[in-house]
């Protein structure tokens, strides 16, 4: 049997051009590697999995490339990598700062990169000053880190700073799209949507997510299946208790509820989503706010269908009342009653609004 490769390596980008979603960071680095106008040190920060380890490799390799250092498979031989994590103490720099002052055998630049530069202790930063300021021609250091409040100012300034953003759900939903098609899985498009809005602006966790989905759907990816392992309300759910509170179905409702917390699911985080939805539904009526809505293609035409059966007096009332039962379900004695009041409130929108229409007739 072949060792399975999860995808977030299969696919490491291996060139500027095909890093998702940090066009912003690539275009200048390779701006600068053509005008020579590189600095000796550069720090790569941003939230995790976004690409700053996986550029500055390519960074590394690219410096390389010109001057027979990096082999014919892409192996590169001036590269060294320091996990910051492990490998945080004075000494360890110190050791390092005696690497540096060595020229390379082969080549002209050797490329350091130190990543979560920011878990070094205080007296490791104050070793690397003075290398930092005044490197050897020879070396390059990039760092990498999630938290660049945690640098010290003065290595801060000795750095050339690169700020990578979130991913955005589209871009990760499109690179899913393209390496579903490379390794034959059926999808959903709304169902790429949710793991690409569950990876939260990180690229790594959505093809974590998509190899799990994979395994489990055998390679038929599904809206209602990746919402299962996911442990995500499907959409569908909420569209249910909206009809269901619209056609005035008290116990519709509450049987609903029910089952969605016998499946395991948190009542607060419900009305929440609940709220939401109500102003997803908002959202839906007016096609200038539509894009506000952040779900797949299908799913928006499901809630613009929906937010037809309701007024936009309606909504905002409904709206207010998921939220009231939000900020009140941690004070309650009663939770789960408090989330139980609110869909019956919600499921007399209606026949509030025919009492309001008969008396004024």
């Amino acid at each position: 049997m072949e060792n399975f490769i999860v995808s977030a390596r299969k696919y490491r980008p291996q060139e500027f051009d095909t890093v998702v979603g940090q066009s912003h960071v690539t275009d200048t680095l390779e701006h600068a590697i053509e005008n020579n106008q590189l600095a000796q040190a550069l720090l790569f920060c941003g939230p995790r999995g976004v690409g700053k380890t996986t550029c500055a490799r390519i960074l590394a390799r690219k410096i390389n490339e010109k001057d027979g250092s990096v082999s014919e498979d892409g192996f590169a031989y001036n590269i060294y990598e320091l996990d910051a994590a492990s490998n945080n103490s004075v000494d360890d720099i110190r050791e390092l700062i005696d690497q540096v002052r060595f020229a390379p055998q082969v080549g002209q630049y050797k490329v350091y990169i130190i990543d979560e530069v920011h878990m070094l202790s205080s007296n490791a930063f104050n070793a690397f000053l003075k290398t930092l300021e005044e490197p050897p021609a020879h070396a390059i250091f990039i760092l990498a880190t999630t938290e660049k409040h945690k640098i010290i100012p003065t290595i801060l300034s000795r750095c050339q700073i690169y700020d990578f953003k979130r991913i955005t759900i589209e871009d990760i939903q499109d690179h899913l799209r393209k390496i579903a098609e490379k390794e034959d899985v059926k999808y959903e498009d709304d169902a790429l949507y949710l793991i690409a809005q569950k990876a939260d602006g990180a690229l790594r966790d959505a093809l974590s997510i998509f190899d799990r989905l994979t395994t489990f759907t055998q390679k038929n990816i599904t809206l209602a299946k990746a919402a299962e392992v996911l442990n995500i309300l499907d959409y569908d759910q909420y569209l249910n208790i909206a009809d269901l509170a619209k056609a005035n179905d008290i116990p519709g409702v509450l049987s609903a509820f029910n089952e969605i917390v016998k499946k395991g699911f948190d009542p607060h985080i419900f009305i929440a989503g609940l709220g939401n939805h109500f102003r997803d539904l908002m959202m839906a009526q007016n096609p200038s706010t539509l894009n506000l809505i952040e779900v797949g293609e299908k799913t928006k035409e499901k809630f613009a269908l929906q937010s037809k059966n309701w007024s936009p007096q309606e909504l905002i009332d409904a709206i207010e009342i998921c939220n009231h039962a939000d900020i009140n379900y941690k004070n309650s004695k009663n939770p789960k009653l408090t989330v139980e009041i609110a869909l019956m409130q919600l499921s007399s929108l209606s026949v509030k609004g025919l009492d309001s229409k008969k008396k004024s007739s």
